[in-house]
């Protein structure tokens, strides 16, 4: 494709945006939200099942919007948003967020995941100016690293139960990933540098540090010391949130992260990591040369440690990361393959990802056909589409 991909046109963009908006929020209005409906036909599935995750990517798609589409209809659905969050899920008793709440009952864990969701949406409200955002992040950042920072091992622990108590020995990269992706909105926020150097600890212990073990290739599961843990879930390879294998989405949303990264410190003397855009470049590398599928597109759900396929299918969240690490690594190397590859991301899923109303399907086999969802809880309020349309602003063309 050409400069005049119409991948890289701001009315693209937006279009993509509010159809998005509109599938999920259909009456732009906090009660017509939820996360949980039938991603074909849009009929909402489960009315009272509200999940943290979704609660707070729902936060931070409204702020999205507010900067990228309409300040006078999203900035209060941005509040209104946040103060759903906390009515919803907050439990003032024990100081967190619950994981789960329907109608009838509530999921209280304690998940190092969802609190990490909480941080980032109160900072998303506090760059677009709602009221009372930032003495909400100060708390939201005590209440995460008090609950889940482990201070020895410079990383975050997994989840606890309603009380605080440890559930599990098991550590995992994946918290962790969102954890610095949690300190980059504060510090987008606040242009507070121990955010940022705090997301350059996480990412350097992740990306280099643990790596270095694995040839580069980031592991998803650890034990409690942080050894890795290559016998986890060896049996359940399909599992959607601890598969075993290595993750090409994880790869590229870990390239993404390390170009914002070199982009902040780029424009700070306080944090540097100059290593940060090697360690984007290689994993990018590795994610399309192993993890893309070159014959029917698309990117394998995990890869073995021979860099072979385990599970085949392509998740939309995959190809959105991958849109949204083209979009930053071409912004920050200017170099040109990176324009190509985002043009290609783009392509495949405009032809196999894109439903009937604009939202994106969960996942598609190799063949990329539709394969449908299971019945747990949604957490995918069109969070990874949006947010590829966002970084994809990198790449407009004016």
């Amino acid at each position: 494709m050409t400069e005049q991909s119409p991948y890289r046109s701001l009315p693209y963009v937006e279009d993509q945006i509010d159809r998005i908006l509109w599938f999920y929020t259909p009456e732009q209005s906090i009660n017509s939200f939820t996360a949980e409906r039938d991603e074909r036909t849009g009929q909402v599935t489960h009315p009272t099942r509200s999940h943290l995750v979704a609660a707070s990517r729902f936060v931070i798609n409204c702020a999205r919007a507010t900067e990228i589409r309409d300040r006078t209809t999203w900035e209060p659905l941005t509040a209104d948003a946040l103060q759903m969050l906390h009515t919803t899920h907050y439990d003032a008793d024990a100081n967190g967020y619950d994981w789960i709440v329907t109608e009838d009952e509530r999921d209280r864990r304690r998940s190092p995941y969802g609190h990490a969701f909480v941080v980032s949406a109160i900072a998303h409200a506090h760059t677009v100016g709602v009221s009372g955002a930032a003495d909400q992040l100060t708390n939201a950042i005590d209440i995460f690293e008090t609950g889940f920072f482990e201070p020895a091992q410079r990383l975050f622990r997994r989840e606890r139960d309603a009380e605080w108590s440890p559930i599990e020995a098991y550590r995992g990269q994946n918290a962790n990933m969102h954890a610095c992706e949690t300190y980059l909105a504060a510090y987008d926020a606040t242009d507070d540098p121990s955010y940022l150097s705090r997301a350059v600890a996480i990412a350097k212990q992740l990306t280099v540090e643990l790596a270095a073990e694995t040839d580069g290739r980031i592991w998803e599961h650890y034990t409690e010391e942080w050894e890795h843990d290559f016998s986890y879930n060896r049996s359940n390879p399909r599992d959607q949130f601890r598969p075993w294998g290595y993750q090409p989405g994880h790869h590229l949303e870990w390239a993404k992260l390390l170009a914002q990264i070199d982009s902040y410190c780029s424009e700070t003397d306080a944090v540097a990591a100059p290593w940060a855009i090697d360690r984007a470049t290689a994993l990018f590398a590795w994610a399309t040369t192993y993890g893309w599928d070159d014959s029917d597109g698309g990117f394998y759900y995990t890869i073995d440690q021979d860099n072979e396929p385990i599970v085949t299918d392509t998740y939309g969240w995959t190809v959105a990361e991958a849109i949204g690490a083209a979009a930053w690594l071409h912004r920050q190397t200017g170099a040109p393959h990176y324009a190509v590859w985002y043009d290609r991301f783009w392509t495949y899923a405009d032809a196999y990802l894109r439903a009937p109303h604009g939202n994106w399907y969960e996942r598609v086999s190799r063949s990329n056909a539709w394969v449908e969802p299971t019945d747990g809880p949604a957490v995918e309020p069109g969070y990874h589409p949006i947010g590829a349309c966002a970084d994809g602003l990198h790449m407009v063309v004016e």
